[in-house]
Parts: C-alpha cells; structure tokens; sequence
C-alpha cells in the first residue's frame, strides 16, 4: 500500500479540503470548487496555516515542500488523484469524471506529480494565501 492511498480520517470534518495556499494553480482549484458546489459541501483550509500545518503533519504531507492536496470524504483522507477524482465526483457538473477512480493510482498519480512538481513554475506563485470573498469566507478554516 502506497503512503499516499486513502486513510481513515474519522475525526475530520468532512468536505474538508487541504491545499497549497500560495499556488496559483491549487488557488484556482480552490475557485473551480467553491464555483460549481452551489451547496456548499466543501470547506478549505490553506496548508500554510496553522489548522493546515496540523492537519499536514498528521497525514505526512511535508507543509514547507507539500507533494499532495488532499479531502476529507466519508471518514477518509484521500490524496492526489485520489483527493481531486473524488472531489469532481461529487459536484454535479464534473461527476462523470469520478469514474476515472477506476483507473489504477500507479497509472493516474504519476500525472498528477508531473503537473505537482512543476506547478509553481507553470502557474505561479504567491507571497500569501489566497483571500476569499467575504461571501467565501466561512467556507474557509484560518
């Protein structure tokens, strides 16, 4: 079993979504979702900040150099491909991709750590966390 296949997560709030705070790309990820869940199943919290930093430690994701996002889903901690197919999977404008979990982690993984290690110099990246709208902001965990 892979270090990054899905763990139990039974005490974290569920929706839950850790990402990279200062990464255009997982920024817009971030936007992507707030956009098409329109009941608000998921929260966010930026690996950069405290809860963040907690919660990275506890699942091994290295908050100075993190390889992975990751959401919390039905008392699991899902990563990579895992983390984003499940997420798409659950808003209604991308659930048709949720079936690509069908493909094996070995194939899709190595895509999502291409795109990992080269997103700050393919997208950008910032000098400070994102800040959501003040309609956003609940949404969000300092």
């Amino acid at each position: 079993m892979s270090r990054w296949s899905p763990q139990p997560a039974p005490d974290e709030p569920d929706g839950l979504i850790l990402f990279d705070g200062v990464c255009v790309f997982c920024s817009r990820w971030v936007r992507f979702v707030i956009d098409r869940d329109p009941a608000r199943r998921f929260r966010f919290v930026a690996i950069q900040s405290d809860t963040g930093r907690t919660l990275a430690a506890r699942y091994g994701i290295d908050p100075e150099a993190p390889q992975t996002n990751a959401v919390v889903r039905g008392g699991r901690i899902f990563f990579k491909s895992d983390a984003a197919l499940t997420v798409l999977g659950q808003l209604a404008a991308t659930r048709p991709l949720g079936w690509l979990k069908a493909v094996p982690r070995v194939l899709r993984d190595p895509v999502y750590d291409l795109i990992a290690r080269n997103r700050y110099a393919i997208f950008g990246r910032t000098e400070a966390c994102m800040v959501p709208s003040a309609e956003d902001r609940a949404r969000f965990i300092p």
